[in-house]
């Protein structure tokens, strides 16, 4: 690929003329006030990224404090409106109605007025319902406490009889009498007569309520209860409670006291109730006539909170964005300074080359706006720091640029993996997945959530959903090449298909489930596309595929590991590393295809020529034994000494990777800070052409150890990972056997098995079975298994050879985001 082609794919900062999208530069912006116009307009563009000058001072040390005081006083106030809409059970409006705009004076004004008003209202509704449900609490004590008084009156009647007769024969009997049958002898009543209170308690509190009353008064109580004809509204929670009326008989001072300390305690409310017939039915007929009318004025009231809650909330998106706005301005206000006739801000940060223009158009336009007699002053300064990272992305890929991200994001203007994971990720998933039966259903599941975009794109989703719906293009890519493997594999369900012609083998003997002799005889030319169907259920079948699939693996994986070596060359090249060019391109390449390379030339070399060379053989032995003949595991001439050749190659890489860097780098520390040559000052331009690794931009002092130490550990690292990470791709053949035998599994043990029944119920149970499992288990737990090894061949065998992912992201000042992070 053409370096300039490249740049402008693969590079951060790519835009479509091809330039860089950042210089390692600030941009000093000044403009005479009003000051909030310089962030607000470069907050309309979103293409500047502001740094904090004041990052020593505390943010109450700021200039604008208290302006984002009151934005955030504000804010509180907009929070407590939306909350009471809600509470209401009304709806907020998304498109705000129209209106002309709002100074932020006025807006505070009218907060202030909209929250005192509703504060009053809740405060008075509240001291209703709270006088709503006293009454309502006493009409149903009331009610009920009635019933226990009458029947406690009959039963004294009938006690005063047996008494007459009886008991007040008795001299004696009258000391031990009980509290009732004291309560209920003729005569008036004294204090040691029988007393009651009644009241009304939660449901949930009865049992430890009567516990607790028959402790206190150590039994001499007797305790009624009857529950509650209708629910009534917790003040506090607003939910509706089971309550339950209770009648409480007892005698003496002290019991009382104690009884209604309890009652306190557990909540229970207490109402009186006469014990006069005439005098209950005049107070409850003067409940009733209040309740009607506290009924009529809580519902006035709640019509008349609703009206204003209706006309806030249509007004509330728009003032609750420019709320937000405002203090987004004035949060941004304090990342800048004044200069020294403190008449003109001063801001610094980071631009894209290609927003240039933009913002000083932007800028010129605050100018214009404020009226101000100075003119911006807008210009490129030097920095040390390196820049942020920006890619520009879309909704397609946007999700491929996330799965690089979350790895790491990259340095200033290093190579994009994004770029060919965008390919690489979803082949390396249907290369372990590949079924074109699965695929298909994957394709009609990304398609649907493709089509549905638009409706899904403004919803909240769950967690799981959004996820998925994030990802539709990954899905839509994985099940594309998934059909594609699944045709090469040529699986449907497991089941093979002559979809490209006739089968160029047949088996030896009459069918090949019943064979006994070993593999198929060719008799015509090689089936056109795919994997020949004749392999299905020969006894061949497992060796011929997993090796297949096994050599497959290794050559995409040496394809990859390459792949990511070369970039490592086009990373060194744009940034003139000739050190890591000489030293740690040429190596590793040498190294990884001396070995491993080698290794892929001699699949491909025995695919062609059907040879039947002991692959494994040969690379044991070229290490043990390199001198000795290959007999009939030579694929071609020559391939002793060539062995021999690669093999001295790749002990060679080792010690160069590791030796000359260090000392090199030491060489050129000294030459520049102790003078034997002059170096030149450096610039932002100059210094972003040093090698990355070779202490650049930075004047510290040279420590030889921790930089030789650092190229050990990463020689080793590379060696090491050469041999794992090609074991590693072996994954790949590991997971596609793994699916493609459940698979069969499934469709032969439980499918064919359940159709072999004549039974329809059996057949309807093989049947979901069979979908249950290919749902849940074949397309949702190794999809999801496939794409976590697609993730890690990605972020450790292919990113880890050129990516340093150390980079930060570019998150310019922009109104958009700040409406997008509040959904």
């Amino acid at each position: 690929m053409e370096n300039g082609v490249y740049r402008q794919l693969a590079r951060n900062g790519s835009d479509a003329l091809g330039e860089d999208d950042f210089r390692s530069a600030y941009y000093a912006l000044r403009v005479r006030s009003p000051s909030h116009l310089l962030p607000r307009r470069t907050g309309e563009l979103g293409l500047l990224q502001f740094r904090d000058l004041n990052a020593d001072k505390s943010p109450f040390q700021r200039t604008f404090v208290n302006q984002v005081k009151r934005c955030a006083e504000m804010s509180r106030k907009l929070r407590f409106l939306k909350d009471q809409i809600h509470k209401a059970g009304l709806l907020s409006s998304g498109h705000p109605a129209l209106q002309p705009d709002v100074v932020l004076d006025e807006l505070e004004i009218q907060l202030a007025e909209h929250e005192h008003e509703l504060i009053e209202m809740n405060a008075n509704s509240e001291k209703l319902r709270n006088t709503y449900n006293e009454l309502l609490e006493f009409k149903m004590v009331l009610q009920k406490a009635v019933g226990f008084l009458v029947s406690s009156k009959s039963h004294a009647v009938a006690e005063e009889r047996e008494l007459d007769e009886n008991v007040y024969s008795n001299n004696d009997y009258a000391d031990t009498a009980s509290l009732l049958e004291q309560d209920i002898r003729p005569g008036p009543s004294n204090q040691s007569g029988l007393r009651f209170i009644s009241g009304i308690i939660c449901k949930s509190k009865v049992l430890w309520f009567e516990r607790m009353l028959f402790r206190a008064t150590r039994g001499n109580m007797l305790f009624n209860q009857a529950p509650a004809d209708e629910q009534i509204m917790d003040p506090v929670s607003a939910e509706m409670v089971e309550k339950t009326v209770f009648v409480v008989f007892f005698s003496g001072e002290q019991a009382k006291t104690k009884i209604l300390k309890i009652c306190e305690a557990f909540g229970a409310n207490c109402y009186p109730v006469p014990e006069d017939i005439t005098k209950q039915r005049q107070i409850t007929r003067e409940v009733l006539s209040r309740l009607s009318e506290l009924e009529a004025t809580l519902d006035a009231g709640i019509r008349h909170r609703n009206e204003a809650l209706s006309s806030i909330g249509f007004h509330l998106m728009k003032w609750m964005n420019m709320v937000r706005r405002e203090k987004a301005v004035y949060d941004t206000l304090n990342m800048l300074n004044f200069d020294v006739t403190k008449k003109c801000l001063v801001g610094e940060g980071w631009c894209p080359i290609f927003a240039k223009t933009q913002i000083q158009e932007a800028l010129q336009r605050a100018t214009f706006d404020s009226n101000s007699q100075v003119g911006i002053i807008f210009h490129v300064m030097d920095a040390m720091e390196s820049p942020p990272t920006y890619f520009r992305t879309n909704h397609f890929t946007n999700a491929f640029q996330e799965i690089v991200d979350a790895y790491g994001v990259a340095r200033y203007q290093e190579a994009n993996p994004a770029v060919y994971t965008v390919i690489t990720f979803p082949f390396l998933f249907a290369v372990m997945f590949g079924d074109w039966g699965h695929g298909i259903c994957l394709l009609l599941g990304a398609l649907v959530l493709i089509a549905r975009e638009r409706k899904l794109g403004s919803q909240k989703l769950g967690s799981f959903m959004e996820m998925l719906f994030g990802g539709r293009y990954i899905l839509l890519l994985m099940s594309l090449f998934s059909i594609y493997c699944g045709l090469i594999y040529n699986e449907f369900f497991s089941v093979p298909f002559h979809i490209f012609g006739g089968s160029a083998y047949k088996c030896r003997d009459a069918t090949c489930s019943d064979a006994y002799s070993v593999g198929l005889v060719k008799y015509r030319d090689p089936y056109p596309f795919g994997v020949d169907p004749s392999w299905r259920g020969s006894r061949s079948e497992l060796p011929f595929l997993n090796s297949l699939k096994m050599k497959m693996s290794i050559l995409l994986g040496v394809a990859q590991m390459n792949l990511g070596i070369i970039l490592s060359y086009f990373d060194a090249h744009f940034f003139r590393s000739s050190l890591d060019i000489r030293y740690q391109f040429v190596p590793q390449i040498i190294f990884l295809n001396s070995l491993f390379g080698y290794l892929s030339l001699l699949i491909v070399i025995k695919w062609c020529t059907g040879s039947q060379a002991d692959l494994y053989h040969v690379m044991i032995y070229m290490f043990l034994s390199p001198f000795d003949d290959l007999g009939e595991n030579q694929l071609f001439w020559g391939q002793s000494v060539l062995q021999v050749i690669l093999l001295l190659l790749a002990i060679v890489a080792v010690p160069w990777m590791l030796f000359p860097k260090p000392f090199i780098l030491k060489k050129l520390h000294s030459e520049r800070f102790q003078g034997r040559t002059y170096g030149i000052l450096g610039t932002s331009e100059m210094d972003l052409d040093v090698e990355p690794d070779s202490a650049r931009q930075h004047h510290e002092e040279f420590n030889f150890s921790e930089v030789f130490v650092h190229q050990m550990i990463h020689s080793i690292e590379f060696v090491l990972g050469a041999v794992s990470n090609t074991a590693s791709y072996l994954r790949l053949w590991a997971l596609s056997l793994a699916h493609s035998e459940l698979s069969t599994v499934f469709y032969e043990k439980v499918l064919l098995l359940a159709w072999g029944y004549d039974n329809i119920i059996i057949r309807l149970v093989g049947l979901a079975v069979f979908a249950f499992a290919t749902a849940f288990i074949l397309l949702m737990m190794e999809t999801l298994s496939a794409f976590l090894h697609a993730l890690r061949l990605h972020w450790v065998e292919f990113q880890n050879k050129f990516y340093h992912g150390d980079g930060y992201k570019f998150r310019p000042f922009s109104f958009a985001s700040l409406i997008d992070d509040e959904d």
